[in-house]
């Protein structure tokens, strides 16, 4: 109780000197961290988010090895958070969670680390680096706290950055097999960069549409081919055509395939003009 009514002596004593124009830079200048403290968790609550960080900073320095030190850092690191600042809050949920790895704020300040830079990640065809760090933040998250309730949401995220790291391989494997011949054998590079993809994604949701390119690829690759080599590259398409239609029976692009397959059924043995369908 009297903790209570000291609480609500500060917070009085603290609104009457902001109600000054001048109030709020007076206990910035102040020497008493414990007022600046009780300030900032004021502006904390009403959302000024600003203001509450610029005491916190200076709060955090001096309360190292003082019971209010995890806290004001976590609430410094939640002010970055909500003013869009995710590198910034990164970073002191981080600072926070090595500080105090088994503290009450432990849990949400790895999750919240990992969430920030996940929503920091930038457009998937430019570096990954950043993506790549967020998906080892958050998995690190998931294998400290399997049963936490942050863990469907930070798996969530894993999934979307594989498929933005997936993006990133299907725009080059499509480069590849845009430059089809010119220069050297770019569809099997295109081929190549698909199949990794695939393995190193199994469960990424462009799986149907990387199938589809590998195929694309060996049908053109064979199309394009010399004649000596036109035969094996034909039935290489072909079993890929197999491989493709018992994963995708009700894909939308097996009328493609379908053409595919047909053409390549009919050039096997000819050793002449290759025969287009009709």
């Amino acid at each position: 109780m009297r903790k209570t009514a000291l609480t609500i002596s500060v917070s009085l004593l603290l609104l009457a000197l902001l109600s000054g124009c001048s109030g709020y830079n007076k206990i910035l200048k102040a020497s008493d961290y414990n007022t600046k403290y009780s300030l900032a968790k004021i502006y904390f609550m009403e959302g000024h988010y600003t203001s509450c960080s610029s005491i916190l900073e200076e709060c955090v320095a001096y309360q190292r090895g003082t019971a209010q030190a995890e806290e004001s850092m976590y609430l410094l690191a939640t002010c970055y958070f909500n003013m869009d600042d995710y590198l910034s809050a990164s970073q002191y949920y981080m600072a926070c969670y090595r500080s105090y790895p088994n503290s009450t704020y432990s849990e949400g300040c790895l999750f919240w680390s990992g969430k920030s830079l996940f929503l920091d990640t930038p457009d998937p065809r430019l570096d990954a680096t950043s993506t790549t760090n967020a998906i080892m933040q958050l998995q690190r998250f998931v294998e400290t706290y399997p049963e936490s309730k942050f863990r469907p949401d930070a798996e969530q995220m894993i999934y979307t950055m594989y498929d933005r790291l997936v993006e990133k391989e299907i725009g080059t494997a499509e480069l590849y097999y845009n430059m089809g011949n010119y220069m050297g054998n770019n569809y099997r590079s295109s081929i190549i960069v698909a199949q990794n993809a695939l393995r190193d994604y199994p469960y990424t949701k462009y799986r149907e549409k990387l199938s589809m390119l590998i195929l694309k690829a060996k049908f053109q690759m064979a199309q394009e081919s010399v004649l000596e080599k036109r035969d094996d590259r034909y039935r290489d398409a072909i079993d890929e055509y197999y491989a493709f239609k018992n994963e995708f029976p009700e894909s939308s692009y097996m009328k493609e395939a379908d053409k595919m397959f047909r053409v390549s059924t009919k050039n096997l043995g000819n050793k002449n003009q290759i025969i287009e369908e009709d």
